[in-house]
């Protein structure tokens, strides 16, 4: 493949005491990333470097701090790799498995600074590592997740952007997250349901599936069996499926989200509760699930391990869940699908 036809996909590298920058050196150097897309590590290069020779992996980085014509094409280092440098303050001193505010403060940095180059369109899709809860908290930051700091960060309500867990060829949209329960029952609307299957169906046109068929879950056991078991699935999600449906969007649905995985030739599953999806990924693919920010203007993933604290500068930390994000969305259609255009027709 040409490489000035690849996508551009930054690695946003992480928690900066972690094994994330581990993971995106790893990442980038791989061939079966290179091979399909154009990695750029976004993070400060003296940090990279310091973890690089602690794992014993290559330092052949190409510095820039803009992403333009001017400083980089595509096919001008095929041997090195490019790092965007955010110039974010402090963090070229932070210590191998530190946990503290400015290892918070940097990651998120780096997330942000890869957010705003996919915003203008200097890059098709951004992976970020895996961030640290307790160091964001140190850092004072409000933080609830990457797809509500998606959302803040592309000018968005937090609540419209959503979750995506893809997983060999499994993708389970989540149309509440972190909330508890009673919050989350609260939240499941119509026109949420309806956002997070329009969000779903848009995604997974920009991942290359031209005709996406989504099955959706109920809320109550066997979908309320009609009502016996609670009304939500006949009163709120049919009617947001049916809407869908006739925009043209092949979605069916609600199903029992106890059988909803049994069912074949789905290209997604919308699941109304964050344990309903999230049990199911971490039981069939423990360590090599990506997590996909879907609603916003661009496509953002995340894994869904840890930091990794015990095993910095080791050289072992594993990146089989980023290549697997970044295999994901290497698949990106060049020109962004707007949040704002209607779901496309079928007629």
């Amino acid at each position: 493949m040409n490489p000035s036809h690849r996508p551009r996909i930054a690695i946003a590298v992480g928690d900066a005491g972690g094994i994330g920058p581990e993971i995106s050196i790893k990442s980038a150097f791989a061939s079966s990333v290179r091979n399909r897309c154009c990695p750029i590590l976004v993070g400060d290069p003296i940090l990279l470097e310091k973890h690089a020779k602690a794992s014993g992996l290559p330092t052949r980085f190409r510095v820039i701090d803009r992403l333009d014509s001017s400083q980089w094409q595509p096919d001008d280092i095929p041997d090195d790799i490019v790092v965007l440098d955010p110039r974010c303050s402090g963090a070229r001193d932070i210590e191998l498995g530190e946990i503290s505010a400015r290892t918070g403060s940097a990651s998120l940095a780096f997330a942000r600074a890869a957010i705003k180059a996919a915003l203008v369109g200097n890059l098709d899709a951004v992976v970020a590592a895996p961030q640290n809860q307790r160091a964001i908290q140190l850092a004072g930051i409000e933080f609830d997740g990457y797809p509500s700091f998606v959302a803040r960060e592309t000018g968005q309500s937090p609540h419209d952007v959503f979750l995506m867990l893809c997983f060999a060829r499994t993708k389970i949209a989540h149309c509440t997250l972190h909330a508890s329960v009673r919050e989350a029952i609260d939240l499941i609307t119509p026109e949420r349901v309806f956002r997070v299957i329009a969000a779903t169906d848009r995604a997974l046109r920009r991942l290359g599936v031209h005709s996406p068929t989504i099955c959706v879950g109920g809320l109550n056991p066997h979908a309320g069996e009609g009502g016996l078991f609670g009304t939500e699935d006949v009163e709120i999600i049919k009617p947001a499926v049916e809407k869908a449906a006739s925009l043209g969007v092949g979605v069916f649905g609600p199903y029992g989200a106890d059988t909803l995985f049994h069912r074949q030739g789905i290209d997604a599953f919308i699941v109304m509760l964050h344990d309903q999806g999230h049990i199911a990924a971490k039981l069939q693919a423990p360590h090599a699930t990506a997590g996909l920010a879907i609603g916003s203007p661009i496509l953002f993933s995340s894994l869904a391990h840890g930091t990794g604290h015990d095993i910095v500068g080791k050289g072992i930390a594993s990146p089989a869940a980023m290549i697997e994000a970044i295999s994901l969305l290497a698949n990106v259609t060049p020109v962004p699908i707007s949040i704002d255009q209607p779901v496309a027709s079928r007629a």
